[in-house]
């Protein structure tokens, strides 16, 4: 299964934005970013922004969500994210895509399990709610 990414082409360039760096966490979880994980992020960027954000911009806006998490934590990032993201709609998507990028390369690793939990916690998606999203995402 897939995400339906039909309800993202009327989100704003902040939400969308917001997305990418839920993405990039999910992504830098487990302290790699492998070819796998690079090609999954960047065909949901691509998918996400009906190819609207690509190339330099999208190297700059991972510049910026780098900078963000190296001047915080996570835990600070996901709570930027959660305002950005008011919506349950657009939260759950925001769950689903890290999940998406957490099971590009087949293996969901504890570090990443992890992430998936208190991203689901602090976007306020419960427990069950974002374990059926894992099952049906990475499974």
């Amino acid at each position: 299964m897939s995400l339906d990414l039909s309800a993202a082409k009327d989100l704003s360039q902040e939400k969308l934005e917001a997305l990418i760096e839920m993405m990039f966490l999910a992504a830098s979880a487990d302290g790699a970013f492998s070819d796998t994980e690079r090609a999954e992020f960047a065909k949901s960027v691509e998918s996400l922004t009906a190819g609207g954000i690509a190339g330099k911009q999208l190297e700059d806006l991972l510049g910026r969500a780098k900078l963000a998490l190296d001047a915080s934590d996570r835990a600070e990032r996901l709570g930027s994210v959660k305002r950005r993201l008011p919506e349950p709609e657009a939260r759950k998507l925001a769950l689903g895509l890290a999940i998406q990028v957490s099971a590009a390369d087949g293996i969901i690793r504890t570090s990443e399990r992890e992430m998936i939990l208190e991203t689901a916690e602090t976007l306020e998606i419960d427990r069950d709610e974002a374990a059926d999203l894992v099952k049906a995402l990475a499974g």
